[in-house]
């Protein structure tokens, strides 16, 4: 006979959430069990940044209740949040890097003697709270600062126990991690999960939902659209609750590519002669052409980002040379290559994309006001129209143009970014893993809008850590591995994201036997 679960150890009933012109939330339920990891599904623009936020006492909800252990509560913040014993570890972990990691583990829970802080007492307390993580290994009074950011999330979660958490909040923990990471973070976790935490993970990778998850909950547009145990809903079900659309939708855009070959011009748009920057990419060739999605792809620290940013004049060639249309040009500056419409979008979205305390109209604009000068303004008719633009043409939600771009969720501020470029009419576009952390739908929206490039005869680069987004959009795959491209090859029946893998792990193989 099956045993029943255990009462929830937070509810949320019915929590509506408005904002100016918006409602957020409208009437979502929520059910934490303890012992079990609960993911929170949707879009981007769901409402599952806003649920955490009401969760974790950041904002104040209209309508609802909030019950924790069995009574109701009404948090006016982050601190009542953590004495209710509801903890949050974020994707950019929110940690002290010019402290120790003792101190970071034990921050706000410092044990004290009369004459202040005992510094020994706090270190021991540090190392047995990490032990208990599988991180005994570290050294808690070495700087933070140290660590990888898969490890620093660990100790994040070690906090949040050291503060006694009965409910752990990860936000998308496995965004920046390969892995490696991803399975040593999963083992803590069920650890956790095998204690009677209870764990609200969010991620938009399908294949670590289903790998880790008990319960799901899945919103969409701010609305309840149901609670599911893990095996009580397959993946394709799941997609199309999740974004109203056919599960199918991925699909659709692959066999769009294929069933529509793009004519090539025969001379290359760009071509790169042994180009390379010592500690980044050896000397490479590559060709560009005008209508041209050319995917890159390898393991993290291939090389990926390091070949791009030299295409792009990010970072200082050591060696070669680059042609434009025939005609060597010397892409030394950012600026440089936007005044010859050349434009990359950073994989590091929230510090070298956007900027968070300026409209969405602003950031759409900025690119274009920075390639015809900043002392000729663009007039205000103009600036609406290229933002109209970009909301419509990319469903930016909410369609507010004066709204700053900080409160967005991260798949719409990854639309306004990719809006932004497109203004200044660029002949070559460089994404840099431009649909990671976000969801099914937007990335149907972006990998769209990357295929309609092409179509006009803009060349694109497209650079995923996931193989199968590469495949789907790119004529041609450039492999890396370290820090040389090993293979180019044509796409076609024959190419998955396992031949791929296959090549790297030939390159490896090689380089034994030599």
């Amino acid at each position: 006979m099956a045993m029943e679960p255990r009462p929830p150890i937070v509810e949320m009933r019915g929590i509506t959430i408005e904002f100016p012109g918006v409602k957020a939330l409208d009437g979502v339920d929520l059910r934490l069990l303890p012992g079990e990891v609960h993911t929170l599904m949707g879009e981007n623009g769901a409402g599952k940044s806003t649920l955490i936020k009401a969760l974790t006492g950041v904002y104040r909800f209209q309508e609802g209740e909030l019950i924790v252990a069995g009574e109701p509560v009404r948090l006016d913040g982050t601190a009542s949040a953590q004495a209710a014993g509801i903890s949050t570890v974020y994707q950019e972990v929110n940690l002290c890097e010019n402290l120790s990691i003792g101190e970071n583990v034990m921050l706000g829970q410092e044990p004290r003697t009369r004459l202040g802080i005992d510094w020994r007492r706090l270190h021991a307390l540090a190392s047995e709270a990490l032990e208990a993580l599988g991180l005994g290994d570290l050294d808690t009074r070495q700087s933070l600062s140290t660590l990888s950011l898969a490890v620093q999330q660990l100790v994040a979660i070690s906090r949040a126990i050291v503060a006694n958490a009965k409910v752990l909040i990860l936000d998308e923990p496995t965004s920046s991690l390969d892995a490696n990471e991803v399975a040593r973070l999963f083992a803590v976790m069920r650890d956790l999960r095998d204690r009677g935490v209870a764990i609200l993970f969010v991620s938009h990778f399908l294949e670590q939902v289903y790998e880790i998850s008990d319960r799901l909950t899945v919103l969409r547009n701010g609305r309840h659209e149901g609670e599911f145990a893990i095996d009580e809903i397959d993946r394709s079900a799941l997609i199309s609750l999740m974004i109203g659309k056919d599960a199918d939708t991925l699909d659709a855009i692959a066999q769009k590519r294929e069933a529509a070959p793009r004519e090539v011009d025969a001379e290359p748009l760009l071509r790169a002669r042994g180009i390379a920057r010592r500690g980044a990419i050896v000397p490479t060739d590559l060709e560009l052409h005008a209508g041209e999605v050319l995917g890159f792809a390898g393991l993290l620290g291939s090389g990926r980002t390091e070949l791009a940013r030299l295409l792009y004049g990010a970072d200082r060639l050591d060696a070669g040379t680059i042609e434009l249309h025939g005609r060597p040009v010397a892409l030394t500056s950012p600026a440089a290559a936007l005044r010859h419409r050349i434009v990359f979008s950073s994989e590091n979205r929230r510090d070298e994309g956007i900027i968070r305390d300026l409209t969405v109209r602003e950031n759409v604009v900025l690119a274009v006001q920075a390639k015809r000068g900043w002392l000729r303004r663009i007039a205000t008719s103009q600036q609406r129209t290229l933002v109209d633009d970009c909301i419509a043409r990319f469903d930016v939600r909410p369609a507010q143009p004066e709204r700053r771009i900080g409160t967005l969720s991260g798949g719409n501020q990854q639309k306004v970014l990719l809006g932004r470029w497109l203004a200044t009419d660029p002949e070559i576009v460089i994404l840099d893993e431009p649909t990671r952390g976000i969801d099914v739908g937007a990335k149907a929206d972006i990998q769209a809008a990357v295929l309609e490039l092409a179509s006009r005869g803009v060349a694109v680069i497209f650079i995923s850590s996931e193989l199968d987004e590469v495949v789907r959009l790119s004529d041609r795959i450039v492999v890396l591995k370290d820090h040389a491209v090993i293979a180019t090859l044509e796409n076609g029946p024959d190419v998955t994201s396992e031949t791929i893998v296959a090549r790297i792990a030939d390159a490896d193989a090689q380089e034994e036997a030599a």
